[in-house]
């Protein structure tokens, strides 16, 4: 403190010995006395305009939302991760960027919400992406990168090398299109957000929805973390995508207090009933000719058939939502019995009447924990995902692993209840014969890799919250690197690869038999290190896992159809601190069945169809576009 303070020398004594009669000039740096805030408070609609509309939650209809501090936020606003373009091509329009860091947006919460500011738009854009990356960060442990871009680069003689270029910035667009559509852009590495007049001549903006801003926000994340998990290898991937999304934005609505007592009180504290808690983007649903919100967590009671009943993406990825949905309340409803009984003397049944306060505040903050252990168990689980061809059987057993091997111990039958309430929907994971904790967990190998820990002594894992994501995205890139160059080199075996489902080299003439006899003949490219990543978390014990997960995969190509691609490989989760591999998740490219499954599955694609997927630009790089303008 006093190596930034600095005094003129003290003047004569006054009269009476007490001190000086005038002080003495102090200049003082103000940046090196004043802690830097660890939040932004933001004003943003609780979930959207619609609530200010109705008597009974109008004054619910705002909230401030604290982000984390960004110190070099420039207007836009445009920080370390997002970039805020506010360019309306549609008006032919480009809205001044709202800064921010003025001192009386500082002192206010930023912009009061209005339907009309389009720098309000671009404040709450900012305010409900920063918070979905805090979730993502919070459960992973390491910051958050987003999925690079792709670009050809000239190499001499040869044909041009495919490379991957960091991407610092996800770009938002709140005012990108005039059409009833919002969706992440995996080729422009944005969210662009649309806008359109309602059914009752009323312009809804989807950049006032919190719901779609996090759902967008979870597609780029998501894609950041697994880009093979665009392609539609079976009809669970891209309904996982949407699903995920969903889960994201729902859950976010249990961090908010107000609303999460507010509904609790009218329900006398049950989360059986459908709610503005457990509906999605409710100014859209209505907006576009819903009855309600465009999709709700709580629907028909759930039964065996409603995962096989589902195919379109989005109904299907509703099974998904429901049954993650139906475990959080199992949990909440067994977690929430400690307080009623304290509250009746044991009973356990409710007064008529309205509920104390002091009950209604420890059934909030009951159901808001347990919807953020829910959140994190779902977002850790995607570590332990398959890297390619995921199902939501697949999903089920990450989310089991990930919370077992994080926590050991499940006295409050958290595992039960998802494995339960997966099974009520009819979502069973292929060959596991029965749906038990135990059997649902993945297994290691066989057999460990030999000489894996020599592999590992060449690789630093330095990444974590505290690590500048350009250096975690450059350690990443080198370790991937090393790691390949160890996989198809002389210390790993033929027999090692196979068991990893593998193949050492690339080979232009694959024969692969299929189940009528037949052969077809692919290209089989070579091996492929999608990702390198830490795993560092701390259990409720105090353990410290230190973990390394790496995705590896690789390709089969068709010869008369070179559209049509199979891919395989496999996820391991290795424990440094013995270099074992702790779980090993396979999908073969060389399995009969996968590659029969997706020829089915792309035979009902139209051609026009199977180019949005499959085209390398134009629309093939922009599913989501597609995918959420048929809703």
């Amino acid at each position: 403190l006093w190596s930034s303070v600095s005094a003129t020398p003290p003047p004569a004594q006054s009269p009476l010995g007490l001190g000086s009669s005038t002080p003495p000039a102090i200049s003082i740096r103000p940046q090196s006395i004043y802690p830097q805030p660890t939040t932004r408070r933001l004003r943003v609609y609780t979930f959207d305009p619609s609530l200010g509309q109705e008597l009974g939650t109008y004054r619910l209809n705002e909230t401030v939302a604290a982000v984390r501090w960004e110190e070099e936020l420039e207007p836009g606003p445009v920080g370390e991760y997002l970039e805020v373009v506010d360019i309306d091509p549609a008006s032919d329009q480009c809205y001044p960027p709202v800064d921010l860091n003025d001192p009386h947006l500082l002192a206010s919460d930023g912009l009061r919400p209005a339907e009309a500011n389009p720098q309000f738009h671009q404040q709450m854009v900012y305010a409900v992406a920063m918070r979905t990356i805090d979730h993502f960060e919070k459960a992973l442990g390491r910051t958050a990168l987003w999925a690079p871009h792709f670009e050809f680069v000239p190499n001499g003689a040869e044909k041009p090398t495919l490379q991957a270029r960091y991407v610092q910035r996800l770009r938002i667009y709140p005012h990108a299109l005039r059409a009833q559509n919002a969706y992440y852009s995996p080729e422009k590495k944005a969210l662009l957000l649309g806008y359109f007049s309602g059914s009752q001549q009323r312009i809804v903006f989807c950049a006032l929805s919190s719901d779609i801003i996090a759902h967008e926000t979870t597609h780029a994340l998501l894609d950041g973390l697994h880009r093979r998990f665009r392609e539609p290898t079976n009809e669970d991937v891209l309904a996982f995508h949407e699903a995920f999304a969903d889960i994201v934005a729902l859950f976010q609505h249990f961090s908010l207090e107000g609303m999460l007592r507010d509904q609790l009180e009218s329900y006398r504290g049950s989360m059986d009933h459908e709610s503005v808690l457990s509906d999605l983007a409710i100014q859209f649903g209505k907006e576009t000719g819903h009855h309600d919100a465009l999709r709700s967590a709580i629907g028909t009671p759930p039964s065996p058939g409603d995962y096989k009943a589902s195919t379109e993406p989005h109904a299907r990825g509703s099974v998904l939502v429901a049954a993650v949905f139906d475990a959080f309340r199992e949990i909440y409803r067994r977690k929430s019995n400690v307080p009623i009984k304290l509250a009746t003397g044991g009973a356990g049944v409710l007064p008529r009447g309205a509920l104390p306060n002091y009950l209604v505040e420890a059934l909030a903050e009951v159901a808001s924990n347990v919807a953020a252990q829910v959140l994190q168990i779902c977002i850790r689980a995607l570590d332990y995902c398959p890297p390619v061809d995921i199902t939501f059987g697949d999903f089920l057993r990450a989310i089991i692993t990930a919370d077992k091997h994080l926590v050991p111990d499940d006295p409050h039958g958290y595992r039960v209840a998802f494995a339960s309430c997966f099974r009520a929907r009819g979502i069973y994971p292929e060959k596991v014969r029965t749906v038990s904790v135990e059997s649902l967990c993945w297994e290691p190998p066989p057999a460990q890799l030999a000489n894996l820990t020599h592999a590992l002594e060449q690789m630093s894992f330095r990444w974590d919250l505290q690590t500048s994501r350009a250096s975690a995205w450059a350690l990443a890139r080198d370790n991937a690197t090393k790691f390949q160059h160890w996989l198809v080199g002389p210390a790993v075996s033929d027999p090692e690869l196979s068991m990893l489902g593998l193949f050492r080299s690339a080979n232009p003439q694959f024969k692969l038999t299929l189940s009528d006899g037949s052969v077809q003949i692919m290209d089989m490219h070579g091996i492929e290190v999608h990702s390198v990543r830490p795993l560092q978390r701390v259990g409720p014990d105090g353990q410290l896992l230190s973990q390394v997960v790496i995705e590896i995969t690789q390709s089969l190509y068709g010869i008369e159809d070179p559209t049509f691609v199979v891919r395989g490989g496999c996820t391991l989760v290795i424990d440094l601190n013995n270099s074992l591999i702790t779980y090993m998740v396979r999908k073969r490219a060389d399995q009969t069945a996968r590659m029969e499954r997706q020829q089915a599955l792309w035979a009902n694609y139209s051609p026009s169809l199977r180019d949005i997927y499959a085209l390398p630009s134009g629309w093939g790089s922009e599913p989501f576009a597609f995918l959420h303008g048929v809703r």
